[in-house]
């Protein structure tokens, strides 16, 4: 039997199970904003769980941080997990909870248009918009890209990338633009389930195939013992590690799809229960891809640069059966579209809400859901366009809409704990800490220095503080 035989039943299975689902909560969904842009805001703990997680985890976490492992080694783990498992539920806790209450309050459906309401300006809701979509669209990309490197790897080139990433963008905008948030959030769950269960399996039968994680480990030791030491690489310097924490354990709050998944929560329990979850389960994920990625650079050497972003399918290829194959690139998919989903869906609402509904105040409920399925399709092409250019790898291209995303976060707090923090604050904190970043990425930071990402995330809360109202204003 042909290899590709049980890779597409697998793949085809797994595409029929989450178009189910959306058909389903078309079925449930009513053509009005909250219930299809927020489910009803009916997510119990177990939902909003595993839709936070599914669309935490993308090609960046499966692809990008296996093929920065393969390179950097054992360091990309503390450099990124540890990081990660305490900013995420300290930033849910600390942004995620008050933006629940405030958007309950309000009745705000997107972040953009919860800040232009708290703060009482609809320009603050233009730019936030502006500000989540440029750096969603690159974030977008790398989620496509991987779609593309699983597919040609697993198939071994039979089917192109290219063809691969536009199914996968076809089929994520029809069940997110039939079903809403109900159906990415239903959906999560399946696809949240899918690609933890197989990680686990894969790292366990990849170690079995190098003969046990010890035998595993001794045999980089001797090709490329680098890869087991963490001092005294310029990566893992204390200037580096600590400005980057700042974009990978800030960064997360401020994608407004894991915002609006907030919102969508039934009551205030489900999230501190949420916080709880979210540790082990980033960390029982990251530490098995880390350590492939470096298993890799003994067991598959020579890779060059972002084509070390192959080195996880390329390693279930070598130790797993087409079966299990199959089980993996669906693993990948599940990953990709639990993400794609929540932008498409929440950059469509934000659009329609904080753009289209001032435009035309006539707008009706309806309608307003009609432009955000035809915008869903228009990001999905625009993502692909950009695809075709070949980018940079999917750890460059993550990086750089990290630290955008980070620009945003003084005003996502102080907008929400500080009378004095009004709309001007918030557009010059967001500009000046997108004009330093900008300046930043593009002069360059020597190896081993401060990322650009602190030095805008300065200037984002210097330019907010001097920008603030001499005394506490009324609020809404």
């Amino acid at each position: 039997m042909s290899p590709m035989i049980p890779i597409a039943i697998c793949c085809g299975a797994y595409l029929a199970i989450v178009m189910i689902v959306g058909a389903v909560a078309y079925r449930r969904t009513a053509a009005d904003p909250e219930d299809y842009f927020l489910g009803g805001r009916a997510a119990k703990t177990l939902v909003l769980f595993m839709a936070l997680f599914g669309t935490n985890v993308t090609p960046f976490v499966l692809l990008g941080i296996p093929g920065l492992a393969y390179h950097e080694g054992i360091g990309v783990f503390g450099y990124n997990a540890a990081v990660v498992a305490l900013g995420i539920p300290l930033t849910f806790w600390l942004v995620g909870r008050p933006a629940w209450h405030e958007a309950r309050r309000l009745g705000a459906i997107t972040p953009a248009e919860l800040y232009a309401k708290k703060l009482d300006s609809p320009a603050v809701g233009v730019v936030l918009f502006v500000a989540f979509s440029g750096y969603t669209l690159p974030y977008l990309v790398t989620s496509v890209i991987g779609v593309g490197i699983a597919v040609e790897t697993f198939t071994d080139g039979a089917v192109s990338g290219l063809l691969a990433a536009a199914a996968i963008l076809v089929a994520t905008v029809a069940y997110t633009a039939a079903g809403g948030m109900r159906a990415t959030m239903w959906t999560n769950v399946v696809q949240g389930a899918w690609f933890m269960a197989f990680i686990l399996v894969a790292f366990f039968a990849i170690a079995d195939g190098l003969g046990g994680a010890q035998a595993a480990t001794a045999a980089v030791g001797r090709s490329v013992p680098a890869l087991l030491v963490v001092e005294g690489h310029p990566r893992f310097a204390p200037a580096a590690w600590s400005s980057w924490a700042l974009a990978i354990s800030l960064t997360v709050i401020a994608f407004p799809h894991m915002l609006v998944r907030i919102f969508a929560a039934k009551d205030q329990a489900a999230l501190p229960r949420t916080c709880r979850l979210y540790p082990p389960a980033l960390l029982a994920l990251w530490l098995p891809v880390v350590l492939i990625g470096v298993w890799g650079a003994a067991a598959i050497p020579g890779l060059e640069g972002r084509a070390s972003d192959r080195i996880l399918p390329l390693m279930i290829a070598r130790f797993m059966g087409p079966w299990w194959q199959g089980l993996g690139l669906a693993a990948i998919l599940a990953a990709v579209m639990s993400t794609l989903d929540a932008q498409f869906l929440t950059l469509s609402s934000m659009l329609g809400r904080d753009v289209l509904r001032r435009a035309y105040p006539s707008l009706t409920p309806e309608r307003e859901v009609t432009w955000a399925r035809g915008f869903a399709l228009l990001l999905a092409i625009a993502t692909f366009a950009v695809v075709l250019a070949a980018p940079a790898s999917i750890f460059a291209i993550g990086t750089f809409a990290f630290s955008g995303y980070v620009m945003l976060v003084p005003t996502l707090y102080l907008g929400l704990v500080w009378p004095r923090f009004r709309a001007r604050a918030a557009i010059a904190s967001i500009a000046a800490g997108n004009a330093v970043l900008i300046a930043t990425f593009a002069i360059g930071v020597p190896q081993g220095g401060i990322q650009p990402v602190a030095y805008g995330l300065a200037a984002a809360i210097v330019a907010g503080l001097a920008f603030a109202e001499g005394r506490a204003a009324p609020r809404a």
